[in-house]
This record gives structure tokens, C-alpha cells and sequence, in this order.
């Protein structure tokens, strides 16, 4: 069932949400169409993920109409969104661990059943693999525990589940599919499958909501897109008739000259970090030196063993073989405390379920590793001088909170994420190993993000940056260390690389 040309799929109108003194959507309204991408942009705590919210029945709006095919419609709840043919991929990875991959992608559904009474297993997997297969990652099991994949893969299980047919009725499909930061955890090679998947949807007459802080992302895939600043609509325009920084603007109510700050300093020939033929269960004889002041990318397609080298020098991972030399000198520490306190700090890949204790305060947070230095005794902790070095961060991070004792959940992304990076300076680090630190955030945090990086830097720090944002790695790094299958495949310049060259190199060709 297919809306006509002129009317749209569906609509929100005049959605208006407050949350006691804060006034998260304000008469927000989004028009999607049939065959469209259409992208939703803004920065974090801009009203995004409210009105996806508020679509899917799970935030109740204080005002808010809806319209499907032209005609009235009422969201009650999810129930209600779902047999719209409304389905959501939510930003933050929902799942439950100890579930197989098949039993997360049912969740919200009815299993199917034999004899009315007993879930049909087999049927259960056979859907799963099915739906898995359509989006090309037939690789992952349906009977596998989903706590036991990589951040990728259940990123593209969730994925998965908004693809999932009704098992109670068939007669109800989906029309529209809602994906927030759906490759914020996917490698390039993951998210060119998505692509295609999407591809696929908007050939079949159906409407995509997509958000993403990937501006080139954007530009690839979308037809439409509407911006968002302080829970308004402030435009919406043809991707054709806009550019990237008019899009910068609406978001930010400002320019930004250049996102990825220049070098201010030469890089310092002394090696800070030297490793040789360093070996893991999952990486093999890797080398390369990292000198005094250098910014070097990782780059890799999945499973290539950049987040296992990251893990492996902090002592996460444990160390079979190899040689690796700070300052000059032989270490052989096995865990990760050890390496904070000898000048290693790192941002791992996922700050909710990796970087980050939720419930705790932003202070308690940015000091974790580092308590012995604020302790008298190693008893007692001294608050006077925790409030002090978490203030200094906040202002060095360009933290927006309303106090060092406020609650790290209820942060936008982009702060949570500068919580992780303020306990990563707190220790004065001589060598920070970041891994995606600027995934599922916004223009403008990214760019406050580069200036700590590069201040860091400036500062004779050495850096060592996992992302599988090509732009990010060309923009930022002095040199690219490539990972295939465990192995350093090669070491380039970043200088007049080009993303078409560094993907040959991800997949394993060689560039001239």
C-alpha cells in the first residue's frame, strides 16, 4: 500500500514535549514521503531523538497530531506505531545479553508457535536467518548470544529486528523505517550493506527517517532534510538545493571555519611508543612506532583488529608475544590499571556500556581511574580536590552540565562522551589511545573533540585514533596504520590520501 505522489506518508505535527522546567520539542513538525530518505540533523539535546520518541509512542507529547496517507491517526502507545507499520532503531543499543541474536530481533513480537501453546524454535531461527541474510549479514547466527558479538554486529542485529514481518499478521507491513545513528558502530563495509537495504526500502514505496551527524552520510543517501536547534524545526530543505555548511549553521546558529583543526607544531622526532611484533589471540606481529607529538589513525574493515591492538597495549587483552617500549623503555604491564598509571588513557569504542558508569556523577566518573591521586591514605577520597581537577575538565572539555555532581545519564551523547575524554586527562597521559571517540555525535562536539586532540598533541602527547570515519581519520592523523585480519597491512601518509585510496588499502589492495 503506497501513498500517491502528492500526499505524504506520514506526518507529525505540532509535536510540543516538556520536561518539567525544560521545553524538549516546541511545535516540531517532519513530513516524510513515500520513496524518500529523509534526514533529521541537529546537535545532541537538540530534540531529535524526543521526536522520534514521541513518533513511537513511547514519549507522550503534551500537544501533537499525526497523519498517515493524508488521514488522522492516533499514537497511543507503541503498540499503536507499530501497526501504523511504524519501526524504530533507536540510538542507544536496547538488547538483551543473555538472549540469542533471533530472541533480541523478536522482541516486541509474538514467537511463533506449535500446537498453540510451544515457541517454534526452528520457525524462530528461520525467520531470523532470513531477515539477517536480506540485509547481507547472514554471517551472524540467529542462536548466538548476543552479548558475545561485536558492538558491529549487534548494532546490525538491532538493524535486523525493524526488518522483522509481524508474526501475528502479515497484513500490517512496515511503511516506514526510523533509523538513528544506525552507523555510528558499523564499519564502512557494514554500513555499504545498510545502504543497499535502504536502497531497497525507498524502491519499495516506503518512507526512511535518518539521523546522523555523517554529513557525508547525508549527502549520499538522502533526498530531503530537516534540521533541528533547541526542539524547533529552524528548516527543511531538498538535499540538492543545501551544502554542508548551511546545514552547520541551522544546527549551530553558527560557522565553523574548519572542522578538522590544523597542526600548530612539528612533530617531535623523538618515538614515544614502539611496538614489535606484538601478538594476541586476535592480532599478529604487529608493528609501528608512534612518535612524540604524532597523531596516527587506524583504520580497518571489521573484524581487522583495530580495537583489539587498542585493548592489547592498554592490557585488556592479554599479550602473548611481542615487544612494546614507552619512552624508550621496556613494558610488560598485563592490566589496565597498570597502564593508566604509566601514561597510557583510553576512550573505548562504546561509552555506555564500556567508558561510562551511568548512574554515577560526572566527578565520580572523570576521576575513576585515578583515585589513588585523591586519596589521603588510599582511604578516604578528597572531594575538595575532585570537585577542583572535575571543574578544571568540564572547562577544558567544554563540558555542558549544570554541575559536577549531576548524573551522567542524563547527559546528551556528545557530553557523555566528553566525560570519557575528560577522565582520559585527567592523569596528564603521555600516549591517549581513542577508539570512535566521536561516534553518535554532532558537528559541533566533534570539532571541540579535534581542538582537545590536537591541543594534546601541540602538548607532545602521542595519539593513537581507531575510527571507521574515513573524512575523520585524512582530516586529523599525520600517518594511517591500516589493520587486515590481525595484521598491519601497511603504514601511509595522510597527506594527499584520498578515502577512495585508504578503502583499497582496508580491503587489502595496494595503492601507488
Amino acid at each position: 500500500m503506497m501513498s500517491s505522489t502528492n500526499t505524504p506518508l506520514f506526518e507529525v505535527l505540532g509535536a510540543t514535549k516538556e520536561f518539567g522546567a525544560t521545553l524538549a520539542l516546541e511545535d516540531a513538525s517532519l513530513t516524510l514521503r513515500a520513496g524518500e530518505v529523509h534526514a533529521l540533523m541537529g546537535e545532541n539535546g537538540a530534540g531529535k531523538s524526543t521526536l522520534i520518541k514521541v513518533m513511537a509512542g513511547v514519549t507522550h507529547a503534551d500537544a501533537v497530531a499525526y497523519r498517515m496517507d493524508g488521514r488522522p491517526v492516533h499514537i497511543g502507545g507503541a503498540a499503536d506505531a507499530f501497526r501504523l507499520g511504524l519501526r524504530f532503531i533507536h540510538q542507544e543499543l536496547n538488547i538483551v545479553p543473555q538472549l540469542s541474536v533471533a530472541e533480541n530481533m523478536h522482541m516486541g513480537q509474538r514467537y511463533p508457535r506449535r500446537l498453540g501453546m510451544f515457541v517454534h524454535w526452528g520457525e524462530l531461527y528461520r525467520r531470523s536467518q532470513q531477515v539477517l541474510d536480506t540485509l547481507g549479514v547472514g554471517y551472524i547466527s540467529p542462536r548466538a548470544i548476543i552479548a558475545r558479538l561485536s558492538a558491529g554486529d549487534q548494532m546490525l542485529a538491532k538493524i535486523a529486528s525493524a526488518f522483522m514481518p509481524d508474526a501475528g499478521d502479515a497484513s500490517r507491513p512496515a511503511r516506514v523505517y526510523v533509523l538513528d545513528e544506525p552507523t555510528a558502530a558499523l564499519t564502512g563495509e557494514e554500513a555499504e550493506r545498510l545502504f543497499g537495504v535502504i536502497q531497497a526500502l525507498t524502491a519499495q514505496g516506503c518512507a526512511v527517517l535518518y539521523v546522523s551527524h555523517r554529513m557525508d552520510e547525508i549527502f549520499r543517501i538522502a533526498q530531503r532534510v530537516t534540521v533541528m536547534r533547541d526542539g524547533r524545526v529552524v528548516s527543511e530543505s531538498l538535499i540538492a538545493d543545501t551544502t554542508p555548511d548551511v546545514l552547520i549553521h541551522d544546527m549551530t546558529g553558527r560557522t565553523l571555519e574548519t572542522l578538522y583543526p590544523p597542526r600548530q607544531s612539528a612533530i617531535s622526532p623523538e618515538p614515544l611508543l614502539s611496538v614489535e611484533g606484538l601478538v594476541t589471540t586476535k592480532i599478529r606481529a604487529v608493528s609501528f612506532t608512534l612518535a612524540r607529538g604524532e597523531i596516527m589513525g587506524v583504520a580497518g574493515l571489521s573484524a581487522s583488529g583495530r580495537t583489539e591492538l587498542l585493548r592489547a597495549l592498554m592490557g585488556a587483552d592479554r599479550k602473548l608475544s611481542g615487544r612494546v617500549a614507552l619512552r624508550g623503555k621496556v613494558v610488560n604491564w598485563i592490566s589496565p590499571r597498570r597502564s593508566w598509571d604509566r601514561g597510557l588513557a583510553y576512550v573505548p569504542e562504546e561509552r555506555r556500556s564500556q567508558g561510562l558508569v551511568l548512574s554515577r556523577s560526572i566527578e565520580d566518573n572523570a576521576v575513576l581511574p585515578h583515585l589513588d591521586a585523591f586519596s589521603r591514605g588510599r582511604v578516604f577520597v578528597n572531594r575538595r580536590r575532585e570537585r577542583r581537577e572535575t571543574e578544571s575538565l568540564a572547562l577544558a572539555t567544554r563540558l555542558k552540565a549544570r554541575h559536577p555532581s549531576q548524573v551522567v545519564r542524563e547527559l546528551s551523547g556528545g557530553n557523555q562522551q566528553k566525560v570519557v575524554f575528560a577522565r582520559a586527562l585527567a592523569g596528564r597521559p603521555d600516549v591517549l589511545l581513542l577508539d570512535e571517540p566521536t561516534r553518535g555525535i554532532d558537528v559541533s562536539a566533534k570539532h571541540d573533540i579535534y581542538q582537545l586532540i590536537r591541543q594534546k598533541s601541540a602538548d607532545g602527547c602521542g595519539v593513537l585514533l581507531v575510527s571507521s570515519d574515513l573524512p575523520e581519520l585524512i582530516g586529523l592523523c599525520d600517518r594511517i596504520l591500516v589493520m587486515r585480519a590481525g595484521r598491519a597491512h601497511a603504514v601511509v601518509s595522510a597527506a594527499n590520501l584520498t578515502q577512495a585510496d585508504l578503502l583499497r588499502l582496508c580491503y587489502g589492495e595496494k595503492i601507488s
